[in-house]
Formats: structure tokens, C-alpha cells, sequence
């Protein structure tokens, strides 16, 4: 576009200047007068240098109007057509009716009674900048046809008078070339902003055909591919045979380079298996040094135990031999005892003899003159009375003999029922305390099913996938096992259950040392004392182990492994290497099991199978199950749930009748005690009646004797059993110094039993944790076992591989030999083969098809040629195109950066130039004023002071006087003429409302600004009749005829904007 900057309008001479012409061709229809034998700076594109109308609005000709390249005053009376003049520019121009405030739809333009309205317009059209001169000449005539149902077409012609273009766009684009802006604002700012805007669109969309374009260009390759084969195929049959023989050759040896890479393989597997065989061996090793660590543990703590079991031994017969002294010197204490007490009784019975020989002599020596009948008649009625007195307590003895005995059973059978209902209230309690905990963990399980392996599963699960989380783990550990598995048949999960038992709760580690981190976790939730789940360590493998050379196998019955979904196949080896299950048989019935495997030979691999009861099943053995229902697998919890309740009511009933039994049997035997104790007692008061009965019979019946005996016999007697007595004194005092003896010898042999039984027991004590250090280091050895056994199954399984691989080498080397044979057979030479031999030979097999096709039908080689040259042209057309349009886009992002910024620094150096223009002006009559200009909102506020700009405040333009007003509007005017850059410039009666003096002065600024911007015209509208103007060549007055009569208003009706923008 033709954009020319001016400089301060007071300085014209620093103005840039355009190109200076000649004007003798300024006006060919008698303008030469104006510029004859001057040279002037005149306007050379842009300007109008005519107009006509016709049947517009109420004018049925005006014109041609010739104007000036300079000022242009288009002067008359109201109606006469000067605002026409001005509404046709507009409308002429591409301008909508509403932008005229003339009338809101184009119809209304057209004269009453005519069909339609034309406008012409011409514009110059010279110089460098000029629009198309090779096509439009020195000016562009634009004319318009108005109809009267509001449409409008347009004839672009050149200065020759030949249509160039009827299009609207071909009008924008000449108006945007000549920067013509009556329906933008007054500078360019919001045109800049649109065009950014849209160009910034423009750019987003080109992206998209930029990613359009690769796609079509991804397709037109490939169809350019194909059309170059088809192409190429079409152009040289032998060619394509040549091509044969060479992918012939090719293939030959390619054949041989990938047995070779075969061959490589191989031996890189043979390598890599010989490695891990290696691997396999160091482990191997390994394992045996553990097992051998810990056989070597097992025989010390062993050789422990038999040391301590031989000291024991040892001590056994030195043990036996003081407990026999002790019972033999107890024995000889006992005897000495016996002898002791029976030498006192003696000799208290001769003490007794001798006090009632001494007093029978002195009985004989009183009464041996009295008469004795009577006293003895007395002593024998007394003795008879005593005697049934004997035999009737004697008979009481006897019956209450019999009721102790009677009471004694009594409580005795009670105290056995009491003690058989105690150990049963007991394990009921057990049971109930068990059923309690499980069904408390069934409970939890609901919400968290590993809550059934322990309530410190989850805790301890969560705490694993931290550490693993923290690297602590090689591998994280798998666990708890039963959480792994899933049944296929539910019906079974007892039976499971009992051949996995403990193993249901085990975890793997991948190696000794995660091990070690599961134990230190382990010890955080499981106390000291307390079972903690066991742990097996086992390198994970990705795949579950080939079992079946070893597994069990019956038509009717799973294994354990085949009834069990396992996903981790960790969890499946870890099982096959500690239970064996590939071996185990599932049979439901137990009657079945028992002849599948006792009644007939027990199937191949089957070591061992339980049935649905538990029960497990050997080919000579049979053992019950002590569970009844499962704890771990059970899919039904709900149903689980309400079986333990039962039971637990059951059972808390069960012993609530127990305890009330035991309390009866209890009150049964305080009852009988003590009718046992008053049994007793009597029975002891009747022995001491019996006793003292007996003795007072003894007593009278020693009284009966002869009293004739004579006395010297009895004092004889006396003596002799006081001879005796002395005896018997001598040998019991004999005998209480050998119990003495024997008492200490008794003393000192027991002290000697107690501290070797002592030294036994202590020994006994240290035995004990060694028996259960013994049991331990037996698992461990077990369980090494159980690895070196994984290993050399391994190792044989591995080491099958491998000599499978070598064998399978052996057949690749003599496979090589054969095709490097055939190769030479074909090409002698070897050459180097880049494809594939699968590749090589989809390509042999095209070819062949194609020489094939060409040998049937050949085809129009013409069109074929023709295809190909188009699918390549447009492809590299294409191309060519994005190619382009990328750098375009890279191109425009800079550029916009670019103008966006200098868009900021025109904004501000128009607002600062429009500012300083403002002021300047209004300086002519001393007034002051100022402009507010507010980019972001998009508003212009103006304030004016008339007078001496320091005395007084700014005022709004509403507070000034009507010529006040005027000339501020002028200078606004021209402020905003000074920043535009359209090449005319159109005013319409601006002077109305003035007196003479700012009439004057606006006419004078006006003039002046023409002046100094003389490639612009001014084509200014004003009723005055502009006599008082001086003399210029410069200067054009256009005098409008005045109107008809009648004519002095237009007939306009109002219409909706939809209307206007329909006829448009």
C-alpha cells in the first residue's frame, strides 16, 4: 500500500516529498491551465479525479465532477447534491447504506421512478506505486449499478475503457493498495490488529494443511512407488530377469548368512548355557557347603546330646546303685526300727508283768485268809457283759467299715467323673477359644482377605512394599503363599489344605540375604516366643517347571498342581520343590482313595492323596484328618461365618451344662466327705471301745487265776522277769545305738542319691533346648536337601538342554556345509547379502509374478509412463509445497514478532504525533487542550481550555460556546488527518455553525495543512459560497447548481440491517 509519513505540518519543507512530475497531463479535460509552466507535487495514486451520477437519490444527473489534486470545495445550496456527492463516494467505494447516515438500505438511493442508480468514480492510477499499470493505465474507473431490490454490481475498467474485473474483492484490494479508509478508523491501528489477528489464523490453518499435506505426501509416495514399479517393470523385461538371477545369487546367500547367524546364536547359547551350567554348579557347590554346614551343625548339637545322654548314661548305674543303699540302709533303719520297738513293747509288757507280780503277792499276803467266791463270780458276769459289749461294737465296726467303703467309692467315682467332665470342659473351652479366634479372623477377612493368614498380614505386606520401594529387596518377596492360589473345584480346599498345611503361610525370597530383611520385618510384628511364618528361599524363575516326566497322573483325578490356578509362577515352583504337589492325588471319596491307592498298585509318581475329608492316603497307611473345615481357602465366608457361630453358641452352651454338671458332682463329694468324716470318727471311737473293753477283759481274766499259787513262786517269777527286763533294758539300748547308726548311714546315702539325681536332672535340663535345636538344624537339613535336589534337577534339566543345542549345532554345521555348496553351485563367488533371505524371497516371488504379468500382458506402456510422470510430479509438487509452507510458517512467526512490536511503537508515536498536532492547533487561538488516549479500553477523551492555558482548568467540550466547540472539532479534525494516511480526504459542511473570525481561522489551518500535503486531496463540502478564498492554483471550487423544486428532500424509508446486509 502507497503509506507516506508527514512531519510536523508547520515545516512542509522537511515533509517527505514524493516524486515530482511534470503536470501537464494532471488534468487532460482542461486542467493544464491550473499547473501550465509550473512543476508541482501533486498526488499520483489514489486521488479522485472524477465522479458521476446518475437516478441517484433525488438527482437525475450530476456531473461528471473533475476535481483537484490539492484543496477541493464543493459549495451550494442545500438539495443542490453536495452531500450526494459525498454518500455516493461511500456507497461507490463498496461502503454500506448505514455508514452514510444517509439511509439504511441501498434501494432507498435509487430515484423514485427509476429502475436503477450508477455511480463512476475515477481514480488515478500513476507512478511507481500505482495498482496494476500494465492492466488499468494511468486511472481505474469503478462503477456501480444499484437496482431497485437493493443489489449492486460492480465494473472495474481501465483508463482505455475495457472491463478488467467485476468482483467486489478486486475493489477491497484496490482500496487496500490506496489505503482508502472511509469505513475504518482514522489511522491504521485497528486495521493492523485485524490483519495480525487474521494472519495469525492464516497460520494455524497452513499448520494444518502443512500436516494435511504430509499425510497426502505419505500416500502419493507410496502410489509414486508403485507406479515406479509398475513403471520400471514395464521398461525392462530383462532387466527384471537380470534382477532375478542377481536376487537368485543373493538368496543362495543369504541362505548361508543366516545359517551362520543361526550357527552363532547356537553357539552364543551353548556359551551363555555352558555359563549358567557353570552358574548352576557354583550353586550346586553352595548348596552341598550349607547342607554340609548344617549336617555338620545337626552332628554337633547331636554329639551334644549324646554327650550329655552318655553322662546321664554314666551316671544311671552310680544313680541306681545309691538309690538301692538308699532303700537297703532304709530297709536296715526300718528293720532296726521293728526291732527297737517291739524290745520296748517287751519291755513294757514285762514292766507291766512285773508291777502285776508285785501286786498279786501283796494281794496274797493280805487276803490269804478271806474268802474270794463271791469277787470272782462279780469278775466273771463282768467279763460276759464286756465280752457282748465287744461283739456288739465289733458289729458296729463292721457296718460302718462298710459304709466308709461305700462313701470312699462314692467319691472316688465322683472325683473320676469330675476330673473326666473338667478335661472335657477344657478342650471344649479350647475348641471354643480356637473357634472364637477363626471366626473373628473370618470376620476381618471379609473386609481384607489376608487377614485369614494372621492379623499382622497386612502390616507386614505393606511394610515388604516399602523396603522393596527402598531397594532393600533383590526381588520383592512373594507371600503368604495361600494367597497366591486359587481352586478350581471348592470342594476341595480341605483336602489342600492338609497336604499344604504350614506352607500356606510361608513366603519366598529370591536369596539368603532378602531373607534376612523378611526376618528383620518379620520381628517387628511377631513377638519373641511366637510362630512367625516360615520363609523358603529359592531363585525366582519366570516359568513354572516342567514336571511332567514326574508328575502323577490319573484320568479321574487331579494333582494338587493341576487343581490349583497359580499365576506367580514363584509361588508354583516353590511348591513343587517343598511339598511335591505334581505327586499328590485328589480323591474326594474316601473309600475311592482307599483303593485307588492300598487296593491296587498306586498310580505312576503318585507318592501320596488325601481325600475331601483331609484324610491323607499312603499305599500302606491311612491317616484322619483332625480339621473339619478349612481355614485358609474357603471361598463362602458368609456360610463359614454362620457355621463357627453355631458352633460357638454350641459349645458356650455345652459348657454351661458341664459346668452345672460339675457343680452337682462337686456338691456330691463335699456331701459324702463328710459323711465320711463322721464315719470315720465313729469307727475310731468304737476301735478305742473295743480296745479298752478288751483290756479290762484281759484284766478281770488275770484276776481269775489260782490265788492257791504259792507266793515264793510268784516272788520267784518276780524276779526272773526282772531279769529279764534288765535283758531286754541291755539289748534296747543296743538297738537304739544301731537305729542311730543306721539313721545316719540312711541320711548320708540319701544325700548322696539327691545330689547325683540333682546332677541328672540338671543335665536333663540342658538336653531339652538341645532336642529342639536338634529338630531345627533336622529342617534345615531338609530343606538344603530339598535345594541341592532343585539344583540337580536343574542341572540335569539345563545340562539335556544344552547337549540338545550341541547335537542341534552339529546339524546346522552339516547343514551350512550342504547350502555353501549349493551357494557355489550358483555363484561361485560369495558376495556380500544385506536382506534377508524371508525378504530376498517375497522379492523373488514379486518379480517372478511380474515377469509373469508382463509376459501375459504387457499393457500400454504410453499410459503407464504418462501415470508415473504424474503421481511423480504431483508428488515432488507437493513437496515442494509443504517445503514451502514451512519455512513460510518458521518465516511468519518471526515476522509477527517482528510487527508486533513495531505495531506498539507506530501506536505510540501516532498517539504522541496526534498530540502534538492537537495542541499546535489549538495553540493558533491561544487555546490549550489535551487528548487522553486509552489503548486498552479503546477510548478517546478531549478537554479544551479557551484563553491562557495556565489560568484555568481543562473543561469537557460540552462547556464550551458553539464557535469554541467548532474550532476544537476542526483541530480534532486535523490532528486525526495527520496521522491517516488515505490518500483524499473528505469534509462535510464544517463551518456551519461558526462566526466569521473562527471560520476564518479554521479555513486558514485547513488551507495551510493542504498546503503542506500536497500529494493529498482535500475535498471539504460547505453550503458558503467561498468567495472571500484567495487566488491558488492549488485551490478547485465546485459550484453544485441549486435543486429543482420540490426536490429538497430525499424520499428514504428505514430498513433492517439484515436487509442491508443481504443486498450487499
Amino acid at each position: 500500500m502507497a503509506k507516506r509519513k508527514e512531519e510536523n505540518f508547520s515545516s512542509p519543507k522537511n515533509a517527505k516529498r514524493p516524486r515530482q512530475e511534470e503536470l501537464e497531463d494532471f488534468d487532460k479535460d482542461g486542467d493544464e491551465d491550473e499547473c501550465k509552466g509550473t512543476t508541482l507535487t501533486a498526488a499520483e495514486v489514489g486521488i479522485i479525479e472524477s465522479i458521476h451520477l446518475k437516478n441517484f437519490m433525488c438527482h437525475s444527473m450530476l456531473g461528471p465532477f473533475k476535481f483537484g489534486s490539492n484543496v477541493n470545495f464543493v459549495v451550494g445550496n442545500n438539495g443542490s447534491g453536495k452531500s450526494a456527492v459525498l454518500t455516493a463516494l461511500i456507497v461507490g467505494l463498496g461502503g454500506r447504506a448505514v455508514a452514510t447516515n444517509r439511509g439504511s438500505s441501498l434501494k432507498g438511493f435509487v430515484k423514485d421512478g427509476q429502475n436503477s442508480a450508477d455511480i463512476s468514480i475515477t481514480l488515478r492510477n500513476r507512478g511507481d506505486d500505482a495498482f496494476k499499470a500494465s492492466v488499468y493505465g494511468n486511472s481505474i474507473l469503478i462503477q456501480q449499478h444499484i437496482s431497485i431490490d437493493g443489489s449492486r454490481s460492480y465494473k472495474l475498467k481501465s483508463a482505455t475503457g475495457s472491463v478488467v474485473s467485476t468482483r467486489k474483492e478486486e475493489l477491497i484490494a484496490i482500496l487496500d493498495h490506496f489505503n482508502i479508509q472511509f469505513f475504518m478508523k482514522a489511522t491504521q491501528l485497528e486495521q493492523m490488529k485485524e490483519d495480525y489477528s487474521y494472519i495469525m489464523e492464516t497460520k494455524e490453518r497452513t499448520k494444518e494443511q502443512i500436516h494435511q499435506g504430509e499425510e497426502r505426501l505419505t500416500e502419493l509416495k507410496r502410489q509414486c512407488v508403485e507406479k515406479e514399479e509398475r513403471f520400471q517393470s514395464i521398461a525392462g523385461l530383462s532387466t527384471m530377469k537380470t534382477n532375478l538371477e542377481s536376487l537368485k545369487h543373493e538368496m543362495a546367500w543369504a541362505v548361508v548368512n543366516e545359517i551362520e547367524k543361526q550357527l552363532n546364536a547356537i553357539r552364543d547359547n551353548i556359551k551363555i548355557g555352558e555359563d549358567r551350567a557353570a552358574r548352576l554348579d557354583r550353586k550346586m557347590e553352595e548348596q552341598q557347603v550349607r547342607l554340609n554346614e548344617a549336617e555338620q551343625k545337626y552332628k554337633d548339637i547331636q554329639d551334644k546330646l549324646e554327650k550329655i545322654s552318655e553322662e546321664t548314661n554314666a551316671r544311671a548305674p552310680e544313680c541306681m546303685a545309691l538309690k538301692a543303699d538308699v532303700v537297703a540302709k532304709k530297709r536296715a533303719y526300718n528293720e532296726a526300727e521293728v526291732l527297737y520297738n517291739r524290745s520296748l513293747n517287751e519291755y513294757k509288757a514285762l514292766k507291766k508283768d512285773d508291777e502285776q507280780l508285785c501286786k498279786r503277792i501283796e494281794e496274797l499276803k493280805k487276803s490269804t485268809d478271806q474268802s474270794l467266791e463271791p469277787e470272782r463270780l462279780e469278775r466273771q458276769k463282768k467279763i460276759s457283759w464286756l465280752k457282748e459289749r465287744v461283739k456288739a461294737f465289733q458289729n458296729q465296726e463292721n457296718s460302718v467299715n462298710q459304709e466308709i467303703e461305700q462313701f470312699q467309692q462314692a467319691i472316688e467315682k465322683d472325683k473320676e467323673e469330675h476330673g473326666k467332665i473338667k478335661r472335657e470342659e477344657l478342650d471344649v473351652k479350647h475348641a471354643l477359644s480356637y473357634n472364637q479366634r477363626q471366626l473373628k479372623e473370618l470376620k476381618d477377612s471379609k473386609t481384607d482377605r489376608l487377614k485369614r493368614f494372621g492379623p499382622n498380614v497386612p502390616a507386614l505386606l505393606e511394610a515388604i512394599d516399602d523396603a522393596y520401594r527402598q531397594g532393600h529387596f533383590t526381588y520383592k518377596p512373594v507371600g503368604p503363599l495361600g494367597a497366591c492360589i486359587h481352586l478350581r473345584d471348592p470342594e476341595l480346599a480341605l483336602a489342600i489344605e492338609s497336604c499344604l498345611k504350614g506352607l500356606l503361610q510361608a513366603y519366598c525370597c529370591h536369596n539368603h540375604a532378602d531373607e534376612r530383611v523378611l526376618q528383620a520385618l518379620m520381628k517387628r510384628f511377631y513377638l519373641p516366643g511366637t510362630s512367625r511364618p516360615p520363609i523358603i528361599v529359592s531363585e525366582f524363575r519366570n516359568e513354572i517347571y516342567d514336571v511332567r516326566h514326574r508328575a502323577a497322573y490319573h484320568p479321574d483325578f487331579p494333582t494338587v498342581l493341576t487343581a490349583l490356578e497359580i499365576d506367580n509362577a514363584v509361588v508354583a515352583n516353590s511348591l513343587i520343590d517343598m511339598r511335591g504337589i505334581e505327586t499328590v492325588l485328589l480323591i474326594k471319596n474316601n473309600s475311592v482313595a482307599r483303593a485307588v491307592m492300598q487296593s491296587q498298585k498306586p498310580p505312576k509318581n503318585c507318592r501320596e492323596a488325601f481325600t475331601a475329608d483331609g484324610d491323607q492316603v499312603f499305599a500302606g497307611r491311612y491317616y484322619s484328618s483332625e480339621n473339619t473345615r478349612p481355614k485358609f481357602l474357603s471361598r463362602d465366608v458368609d456360610s463359614e461365618i454362620s457355621d463357627l457361630e453355631n458352633e460357638v453358641e454350641n459349645k458356650t452352651a455345652q459348657i454351661l451344662n458341664l459346668q452345672q454338671h460339675l457343680s452337682a458332682l462337686e456338691k456330691d463329694i463335699k456331701h459324702n466327705e463328710e459323711l465320711l468324716k463322721r464315719c470315720q470318727l465313729h469307727y475310731k471311737e468304737l476301735k478305742m471301745k473295743i480296745r479298752k473293753n478288751i483290756s479290762e477283759i484281759r484284766e478281770l481274766e488275770n484276776i481269775e487265776e489260782h490265788q492257791s499259787v504259792d507266793i515264793a513262786t510268784l516272788e520267784d517269777e518276780a524276779q526272773e522277769n526282772k531279769s529279764k527286763m534288765k535283758m531286754v533294758e541291755e539289748h534296747m539300748e543296743q538297738q537304739k545305738e544301731n537305729m542311730e547308726h543306721l539313721k545316719s548311714l540312711k541320711i548320708e546315702a540319701e544325700n548322696k542319691y539327691d545330689a547325683i539325681k540333682f546332677k541328672i536332672n540338671q543335665l536333663s535340663e540342658l538336653a531339652d533346648p538341645l532336642k529342639d535345636e536338634l529338630n531345627l538344624a533336622d529342617s534345615e537339613v531338609d530343606n538344603q536337601k530339598r535345594g541341592k535336589r532343585h539344583y540337580e534337577e536343574k542341572q540335569k534339566e539345563h545340562l539335556d538342554t544344552l547337549n540338545k543345542k550341541k547335537r542341534e549345532l552339529d546339524m546346522k554345521e552339516k547343514e551350512l556345509e550342504e547350502k555353501m555348496s549349493q551357494a557355489r553351485q550358483i555363484c561361485p563367488e560369495r558376495i556380500e547379502v544385506e536382506k534377508s533371505a524371508s525378504i530376498l524371497d517375497k522379492e523373488i516371488n514379486r518379480l517372478r509374478q511380474k515377469i509373469q504379468a508382463e509376459h501375459a500382458s504387457h499393457g500400454d506402456r504410453e499410459e503407464i509412463m504418462r501415470q508415473y510422470q504424474e503421481a511423480r510430479e504431483t508428488y515432488l509438487d507437493l513437496d515442494s509445497k509443504v517445503r514451502t509452507l514451512k519455512k513460510f510458517i518458521k518465516l511468519l512467526g518471526e515476522i509477527m514478532e517482528h510487527r508486533f512490536k513495531t505495531y506498539q511503537q507506530f501506536r505510540r508515536c501516532l498517539t504522541l504525533r496526534c498530540k502534538l498536532y492537537f495542541d499546535n492547533l489549538l495553540s493558533q487561538r491561544a487555546y490549550c487542550g489535551k487528548m487522553n488516549f486509552d489503548h486498552k479500553n479503546e477510548t478517546l477523551s478531549i478537554s479544551v481550555q479557551p484563553g491562557e492555558g495556565n489560568k484555568a482548568a481543562f473543561n469537557d467540550m460540552r462547556a464550551l460556546s458553539g464557535g469554541e466547540r467548532s474550532f476544537s472539532t476542526v483541530c480534532f479534525i486535523l490532528s486525526l488527518w495527520s496521522i491517516a494516511e488515505s490518500p483524499f480526504r473528505c469534509l462535510d459542511e464544517f463551518d456551519v455553525y461558526m462566526d466569521m473570525v473562527n471560520r476564518r481561522i479554521a479555513m486558514d489551518l485547513i488551507l495551510k495543512m493542504a498546503d503542506s500535503q500536497r500529494f493529498r486531496q482535500f475535498i471539504l463540502l460547505t453550503p458558503q459560497s467561498m468567495s472571500s478564498l484567495p487566488s491558488s492554483k492549488l485551490i478547485r471550487i465546485l459550484r453544485m447548481s441549486d435543486p429543482e423544486r420540490g426536490q429538497t428532500t430525499l424520499p428514504f424509508r428505514p430498513v433492517t440491517q439484515e436487509e442491508d446486509d443481504d443486498q450487499r
